[in-house]
């Protein structure tokens, strides 16, 4: 587990997933991997990928680990750092088009 996050990464946590409707872990263990971000509550990752998923074997090792994942149920979201630095509020609000809506009666109108 990495001690401190890029700067991507830390832009999207204070900016966006602390305040998520839905919990949101940090640096979360899931098998042999750790994931970006890890919401329970809808079986999502999200990852912010940087310059070493851009090679060859960088991708080779993402499509193995997605595939993976995919198999426990899991739905993986990749942004590249640029994109969340970037275009933020793209990417907040693509995230937040994970959340479903809220029924009636639970708060809904």
């Amino acid at each position: 587990m990495r001690q401190n996050p890029t700067p991507a990464e830390k832009k999207l946590w204070q900016d966006c997933l602390r305040n998520f409707p839905l919990r949101v872990l940090r640096q979360r263990p899931i098998d042999n991997f750790i994931v970006d971000f890890y919401c329970a509550s809808l079986k999502l990752v999200i990852e912010i990928d940087g310059e070493s998923h851009f090679t060859q074997q960088g991708k080779n090792y993402d499509e193995e680990r997605t595939r993976i994942l995919e198999g426990y149920g899991i739905t993986v979201v990749r942004f590249i750092n640029v994109d969340v630095l970037q275009n933020f509020e793209g990417v907040c609000r693509e995230l937040e088009g994970w959340i479903p809506p809220t029924p009636l009666g639970k708060g809904g109108f």
